[in-house]
């Protein structure tokens, strides 16, 4: 039988990554950064920190600090390093997570995750006593590992030019990591040291710099070839959208799981996007006889983790339903077969609507690679991919940096905290971008986490050290003056990860159900709010009641989680406006579900909510009841008052409001009004309804056509004269009733004609040819004066035929360009022809005209000879 720790070493023996640990270590003593390129398995997170810290392979005992992006990678890859060194985590190797520690003096390697480092980096930007640190998994591009990296560049930069640091990824895309640690890595490339002790760039961009890229360390991979089975669903499913995934899809993935089982041997690993869909197809699969359907994410039960990661018991098979946390950051033995769906999740942000959230995705082609890669850690494996081969060369090759899309406040506030506000002088793979800069620095001042000039003020740096989102801190911070330290906590951890579906929509509810539940969910609650007390007590803000439960009598949970949840959320208290229908003070719409217990309150504080896809509306996924009392003092920002004269609803409203955001508190009219405003707000109307809002008479109408003639024709002086035009110069010809209009009634008392006429070209003389160039009536050769119609596109002069007998040629306007359009009447009045060369039309146009039109009207003249007969507006029998 193989003794333990001959085990232990025969596993340390045959981690690939061993073979490039000489060229890494020189890489470290020649620049003091590398890039370490290990593909999953090979070690790079378990070997590599054991012999940097001198405690594999003998050399110099050095302080190793590891981060890992989650939690549950953190522990499992200490528990490894303990476990290869015979020992258990809290001894030589420990790890750090939010709320959980296991580590002490004699700890050598620390395994802490991105958010970790960060707080300590804020406490101490010198790292003391911590020789290397070591960025697992950089190629995920999280935010919290891309700002410790920056930040870190830094220290080594203008504080510690000893402190050595490798960015390990777990792909070949390694240029990027390798430019920005080679140019912010070098010692003295410019950056200065910051006051006050705090570390500052020198400004880079995005890692474009000078100087020689920091060296590449690539360590060979396990070479078992894995087979690829392209498994799409055999009918179209829809797109995910939102956290939605079509159900038609997870019936399919497990179509293909059951088949997997049926055709290849070894354990499953499955690939889904989110807990909810892990929960779907776990029920779809409950039915296996010959397999144990396990569950791997951030909320699983420590228990269930280990049990995964531990291995195969018993001889059973396994079916194992994971996030994405298992494509690097975990090993899970046994593994032969990999499901994957193709999907994942990235986090979005609605800046225009202030609601963050999770959105589905299709997994990148670097993701992809790296799932199908588990199937052949330890031996030859086979992946079925649920989507077209064909679609495969359109994936995105990587997956998104979280910081071009993610909400940018706690970020914003880090990089405040570290004494570069607008992250200019910070070495980062992408600049954030300036839009989510400008809402996350919005939101810090109005928390009062920063100042004017975007410096963290010392409210802001107590809230960055509570290892919260700043809205989170400012409702742990203000909350617990009110409700106490107990309480608060209690709420804010609620709010810190969100309840499962099946707590409800009722954050009380969810408080009382996790306060007596025995559910992993609410153990890790419970472990988070005595953190957050504790993080209080220690900071002096633990309330008045020292942090004992129940403090303020006068406040029920629902009014305390109200309260937590406004203070959160400020933008998201929300007033009924209709069944089931709430606006928030953010100018978004919010709808609850159906059965939801919330329904009748007039007034929420909206947690959670998301938008579905061309919905005008949120959806509401977790709120309290609250009142207008608290809505007003947690989101007192967003209080406004004012005189408010606009167009709405067809006049002017005349008013004084009192708004929160763009929830309306209260109002009354206003007597006397600014008449400048009321001027605007009539512009407004004539903007939006148009000018036929003044009274176009006949008259009014046929001049405005003759201007527009005239512009047409001849431009120069003659001005524009279509709506769009006219109200752009509404001063030049409405002025003085502008001044004088109170409402809709004084617009339709204007004589449009009257105020157009101030827009003729007076001063330049040419109004006076107006009658000349655009004449209203033309004389006939009958000695008629008919209208010229100006309403087409050219003039039209229709008069009856018999009145022109004798004219050879039309008249032509607009000082003889244009030849006017004649309209020939029968003698009733009905069109018999249309010309614009009279000459012409006599000569052939007019014998058919004759031929039909006289019989049906024999008392009218019909000469056979048109220019030489006498014009007339009678019959024969009159003339």
């Amino acid at each position: 039988m193989t003794k333990p720790a001959d085990a232990r070493a025969e596993a340390l023996d045959r981690l690939p990554v061993r073979e490039a640990v000489p060229e890494l270590l020189r890489a470290l003593d020649d620049r003091g950064v590398a890039v370490l390129c290990a593909p999953p398995g090979t070690g790079k997170t378990t070997l590599v920190p054991l012999v940097l810290a001198g405690l594999v392979d003998g050399g110099p005992v050095r302080r190793v600090l590891v981060t890992e992006p989650r939690r549950i990678a953190a522990r499992a890859a200490a528990r490894r390093m303990a476990w290869l060194l015979g020992e258990r985590p809290g001894g030589r190797v420990g790890f750090t997570v939010r709320g959980e520690r296991q580590a002490g003096p004699g700890t050598v390697v620390e395994v802490v995750t991105t958010g970790v480092l960060l707080q300590r980096l804020q406490r101490d930007q010198e790292l003391a006593g911590v020789d290397v640190v070591v960025l697992d998994e950089c190629h995920e591009r999280h935010l919290d590992a891309d700002t410790a990296a920056a930040f870190l560049l830094d220290v080594r930069a203008a504080l510690r030019p000893d402190l050595r640091l490798i960015a390990a990824s777990a792909t070949t895309d390694a240029e990027g990591w390798a430019r920005l640690l080679g140019d912010g890595g070098e010692v003295g490339n410019g950056r200065d040291g910051g006051s006050g002790g705090q570390a500052r760039g020198g400004g880079t961009d995005g890692g474009e710099g000078s100087g020689e890229p920091a060296p590449v360390v690539s360590a060979p991979g396990v070479s078992h070839p894995v087979e690829v089975v392209w498994a799409p669903p055999e009918r179209p499913v829809r797109p995910p959208h939102g956290m939605r995934v079509d159900p038609a899809l997870l019936d399919h993935f497990s179509a293909v799981v059951r088949r997997a089982l049926r055709e290849r041997q070894g354990d499953v690993l499955c690939f889904l996007p989110g807990v909810g869909e892990i929960a779907r197809v776990a029920g779809k699969l409950g039915g296996l006889a010959d397999a144990e359907v396990l569950q791997v994410h951030g909320r699983a039960p420590a228990a269930v983790q280990e049990a995964v990661l531990a291995g195969a018991n018993g001889g059973r098979r396994r079916v194992v339903l994971a996030t994405s946390v298992a494509e690097s950051s975990l090993t899970v033995p046994g593994v032969r077969i990999v499901v994957d769906c193709g999907l994942a999740r990235e986090p979005r942000m609605d800046h225009a609507r202030g609601l963050s959230a999770l959105t589905t995705v299709r997994a990148s082609r670097a993701a992809a690679r790296q799932r199908a890669g588990r199937a052949g850690r330890e031996a030859p494996g086979v992946v079925y991919r649920c989507w077209p081969e064909a679609e495969d060369a359109r994936l995105p090759r990587f997956p998104s940096p979280e910081i071009a899309g993610a909400d940018l406040t706690a970020f914003a506030l880090q990089t405040a905290c570290w004494g570069d506000p607008d992250a200019s002088g910070l070495a980062l793979l992408d600049p954030p971008p300036a839009g989510a800069m400008a809402a996350a620095r919005e939101t810090l001042t109005a928390i009062g986490a920063v100042d004017a000039a975007g410096r963290a003020t010392e409210r802001g740096t107590r809230m960055a050290r509570l290892g919260l989102h700043p809205r989170l801190a400012r409702a742990l911070i203000d909350g617990a003056k009110e409700v106490g330290a107990r309480r608060a906590a209690e709420v804010v951890a609620l709010l810190s990860e969100e309840p499962p579906r099946e707590y409800g929509d009722d954050l009380a509810a969810a408080w009382r159900a996790a306060r007596h539940g025995g559910d992993p969910y609410a153990a890790r609650w419970r472990q988070e709010a005595r953190r957050l007390e504790h993080a209080l007590t220690a900071a002096g803000t633990s309330g008045p009641d020292g942090g004992r439960r129940g403090a303020g009598p006068a406040r029920g949970d629902d009014a305390v989680a109200g309260l937590m949840a406004a203070l959160a959320f400020p933008e998201r208290v929300a007033r009924r406006r209709g069944e089931h229908a709430y606006l928030m003070a953010a100018g978004t719409g919010a709808e609850l579900g159906d059965g939801s217990r919330l329904g009748g309150a007039p007034w929420l504080a909206v947690a959670v909510a998301d938008r579905p896809v061309a919905s005008a509306s949120a959806r509401v996924r977790l709120a309290a009841v609250t009142d207008e009392d608290t809505a007003r003092a947690a989101a007192a920002a967003l209080a406004s008052e004012g005189e408010e004269v606009r167009w709405a609803d067809g006049d002017v409203l005349a008013r004084r409001v009192a708004r929160l955001g763009a929830i309306e508190l209260v109002s009354r009219p206003l007597a006397d009004p600014d008449p400048e405003l009321v001027r605007q707000a009539l512009l407004g109307g004539l903007r939006r309804e148009g000018t036929g809002l003044l009274r176009w008479s006949a008259q009014a109408t046929a001049v405005r056509q003759r201007m527009a003639f005239l512009h047409r024709e001849l431009g120069g002086a003659w001005p524009d004269v279509s709506d769009e035009a006219l109200l752009g110069r509404a001063d030049d010809w409405l002025g003085t009733e502008l001044a004088r209009a109170r409402g809709r009634a004084d617009l339709g008392r204007v004589d449009a004609g009257q105020a157009l006429a101030r827009l003729m070209p007076w001063a330049k003389g040419e109004a006076a040819r107006f009658e000349e160039l655009a004449p209203e009536r033309i004389e006939v050769p009958s000695g008629s004066r008919v209208r010229v119609d100006y309403g087409a596109d050219r003039p039209v002069l229709a008069v009856k035929l018999q009145e022109l007998f004798g004219w050879q040629e039309a008249p032509r306007i607009a000082g003889g360009r244009v030849p006017l359009l004649i309209h020939l009447l029968s003698p009733a009045g009905r069109p018999a022809a249309v010309t614009a060369d009279l000459a012409s039309f006599w000569k052939d146009g007019y014998r058919a005209v004759r031929a039909e039109l006289r019989g049906r009207y024999p008392k009218h003249p019909w000469p056979e000879d048109p220019t030489a007969a006498e014009p007339t507006r009678r019959t024969n029998t009159r003339r």
